[in-house]
Formats: structure tokens, sequence, C-alpha cells
């Protein structure tokens, strides 16, 4: 295997070298528009390379526009080939707002060269990358029609059968028919959203909460209310209130690791939560994403309720990989069929098999548990040093979590968060100041850091900088 390994990477690199040497070529007007490009066992020769090293090169000149193949005739220098198309580096204005969209644009958009302690994920290199090289080997001998095909309304049995039976260790009786795969957890929440919301209606989030949940219920067109929220849970007497005076029609929640708090939901909070709701309109969908970086389950609201007014949703992009995504929902029978057909009229069909398969083929072993053990061991120790350096520059943990990789802290005296962010991201740090989770703007002197990606000296230098100014 390594040695197959080994000759694809060499031919891979003698194409570049051919794709390189034309380019040069037209660079330097050696080459114009229209010429013929050397026949191809010609070329292959004076580069000392195989004939099919020189196709596979034109091929990809082809692709970029910089060549035109003429059936018969050969290959020419394309009339672009002289000026070849570049898209334009779109750049995230750094001086716009700082709301949930200003956080993504800047993570998402960053180059490798800046810091994101304000970013939702994990480092490329805490996640189990071998693993699921081994798993994209596995899928690429499977058969055609997994590689070809659309997915299946609910998605793959595989992956659906792992996640029952992690239901049924939480207690959830759960069958086949309460479940189905989305393509990410944020399609879970955005297919659940444009089957039970309609435009105007109110939607109760915790104050402060996961800053995208606000986003897209800005694209819902529905009010949010925000419920403040406690080590505990949400504030029950808020939430009682509320519900009383607004009706809303969803509460959304993380349950296990709050997101950005990384408060943990008690057994006491989640049982005046559901008696709250009970007989009410109000259905309350809880995000699971964090749950297996808990050191041992807690209370959900899903399992206390038994799928009945608690729609469970979740995904593996925290603790697998956030390019191979898929998601999942679990909720009612009747639910989950309007569900499955608004999947399909939005999305023809079930999330991409490929990716269903290699999350199933990562959870099927004993590897996953592993991997997840020594992310917790890791994520203990980050934890405490990040606040200890944190602690140095005035910045104070809210409460110390149970697990996962957020700290939410409060900055020194007076300091505005969105003004700390701002200027961070001119220095290459990005930040996620308090308010961007904030529905009444009141965390102004709130910071999240993760963990994870503040192992960086430099980050604070940063931080004790622009708290100067």
């Amino acid at each position: 295997m390594k040695a197959n390994f080994a000759r694809d990477a060499t031919a891979g690199t003698r194409i570049s070298e051919v794709v390189a040497a034309i380019g040069s070529r037209i660079a330097s007007r050696a080459l114009a528009p229209g010429d013929r490009l050397p026949s191809i066992r010609r070329f292959a020769a004076s580069m000392g390379v195989s004939p099919s090293t020189v196709v596979e090169a034109y091929d990809r000149l082809a692709a970029e526009g910089l060549i035109r193949a003429q059936r018969g005739s050969g290959f020419y220098v394309s009339n672009a080939g002289l000026h070849p198309l570049k898209l334009a580096e779109a750049e995230t204005p750094k001086a716009r707002a700082v709301d949930p969209f200003w956080v993504s644009r800047q993570s998402l958009d960053a180059d490798a060269a800046v810091l994101k302690p304000g970013c939702g994920w994990l480092p490329a290199d805490w996640m189990p990358d071998e693993a699921l090289r081994r798993a994209i080997r596995s899928l690429a001998r499977s058969d055609g029609d997994l590689l070809s095909y659309y997915g299946s309304t609910r998605g793959s049995q595989a992956l659906r059968r792992l996640l029952l039976g992690r239901l049924a260790e939480e207690g959830i009786e759960a069958g086949p028919d309460h479940l189905m795969l989305t393509s990410s957890g944020t399609q879970a929440l955005d297919l659940i959203c444009r089957f039970l919301l309609r435009p105007g209606d109110t939607v109760l989030i915790d104050d402060p909460c996961y800053f995208n949940f606000q986003a897209l219920l800005k694209a819902h067109q529905v009010t949010v209310v925000g419920v403040p929220y406690t080590p505990s849970g949400p504030d029950v007497a808020a939430f009682e209130t509320v519900l009383n005076a607004v009706r809303p029609r969803l509460y959304i929640t993380n349950s296990a690791i709050h997101n950005p708090t990384g408060a943990t939901l008690s057994p006491q909070v989640a049982h005046r939560l559901l008696n709250a709701a009970a007989g009410g309109e109000t259905i309350l969908v809880e995000d699971d994403i964090f749950a297996d970086f808990e050191p041992e389950p807690s209370t959900r609201l899903a399992a206390l309720d038994g799928l009945d007014r608690v729609i469970r949703i979740g995904s593996f992009s925290k603790t697998l990989s956030a390019s191979a995504r898929c998601g999942y929902i679990a909720a009612r029978p009747d639910w989950i069929e309007g569900l499955v057909d608004l999947q399909i009229a939005t999305n023809f069909g079930g999330p991409s098999p490929m990716s269903s398969e290699i999350i199933a083929h990562m959870l099927a072993g004993g590897g996953y548990r592993k991997h997840m053990e020594e992310l917790r061991r890791k994520l203990v120790r980050t934890r405490r040093e990040t606040a200890d350096r944190l602690s140095r520059l005035g910045i104070e943990p809210w409460l110390s979590p149970r697990g996962g990789f957020y700290l939410w802290c409060r900055l020194p005296e007076d300091v505005d968060s969105g003004e700390v962010a701002q200027a961070a991201v001119a220095e290459g740090v990005v930040l996620a100041p308090g308010n961007v989770f904030s529905v009444s703007q009141n965390a102004t002197g709130f910071m999240r850091f993760n963990v994870a990606h503040m192992l960086e000296p430099c980050v604070y230098d940063v931080l004790a900088a622009v708290l100067k100014r």
C-alpha cells in the first residue's frame, strides 16, 4: 500500500512539473494565444516523462482555461491563456458590524496564518486524521451505487442503526421511524424551522446562546426572545414568564455542554422546563452536538420526554470532521415523515452517502471511543492552562465547565469585547465577543474562548496589547 502511495505522489509531482513548464512558457510569451502546443509524445520525450503524464497535465491546463483541445488537431493556447482567469479573493469586511455573521465570516474565511480562538471547531491536528483516511480508503472500494447515487430519503442505514443504539443507551426508546439523517446539524435545525415555523412566530432561545441560532432564525423572519442562562440551565422563572406571555412556538437550547457558557443542564431545571412546557404549544429542540465531550452523561430533555414534545438534533462535526458533515434529527414519527418530505423538496434526498458512510465507519469500531477519551484528557489540561493564563490578564471564566473546548469569560471592568475583537482581528487574531451570543445585548463584557486555539503565546500577547488600548 505504501508503495502505491509513493508512486501516486511521484506521478503527481511529475504532472505538476509539466503544468508549471507550460504555464511558464505562456507567461513568458514563448507561447501566445492560438499557438499549438507540442505533441504529447514529443513533449513527453523532452520532459523525460510518460505520455500519460503529459495528457493529465494538458487536461488540467484545459480545465483551468489556459489551453483548449481541438479534436483531431491537438492542444492550443486559449485566448485567456495570457491573462488566466482568477477568482478574486473575497475579503470579509473587517469594519462591518460585529454580529454573528462577522464572527462566522472571519473564522471561515481566515487563511492559515490567522489565529482563531473565536472559532467553533478543534484544530486539524486534534482530529483523527489517520482513521479518517482509512475510512476514505474503505469508501473508495465501495460499489458504484454509493459513489454515484443520491442519498436515500432517511440516510445511511448503517449510521442510523448506530445512532439508534446511542439513543437506547440514554434510555430513549426509538425505532427507525423516529430518526433521519441530514447534511449537517445546521441543516437539521433549518429543516425543523421550515417545518414548524411561519414568519412572525416567536422562538425562545438562551441568552447567551450559540450565535448561529440567531443568524438562522433571522433568515426565517421570526421574533426571537431570550431567556437568561444560569450555571444550571435557563432561568426557570423567566422561562415560565415568557411562555405565559408570548407562547413561543419553539425553544432551542444545548443540554450537555452549553454553547457558549459551558454550563450543564441540571436534573431539577430539566424537569421544571418540561413541566412548564407541558400542555402548551411550545416544542423544545435539544441540540446535543457536544454530548461526547462530557466525562459522563448529564440530564437530557429528550430522554425525560421520550421524544414527544422534544426534538433531538446533533452531528459529528465537532468530534470527527467538519468536512465530512452529517447530522441527524430524532423526533416523533409523524414529524419525521414531514421532515423527510421537506428534505426531499430542498435537498432531493438525504445527506451525502459518502459522508454518511465515512461517519458510520468511524463510529463502528473502538477507535472513536479512544479518540474521545484522548480529547477529553487533553481538554481538561488545556482548559486549566488557558484559564490560568487568561486570569493573569484579568480575564476570568464565568464557570469551570465539565467538558468541551469553550471558556465563557468576563473581561476586565469597562472593557468592550466588540472593540477588543475589532482590534485583535487587525492583528491576525479572530475572537468571539459576548454580544454576538446575546439577544439582549447585555454581554458586552464577555468573550468566548476556544481553548484548543489558545496554545500560541502570541494570542495572549495580542490580548494584552488590545486590552491596554
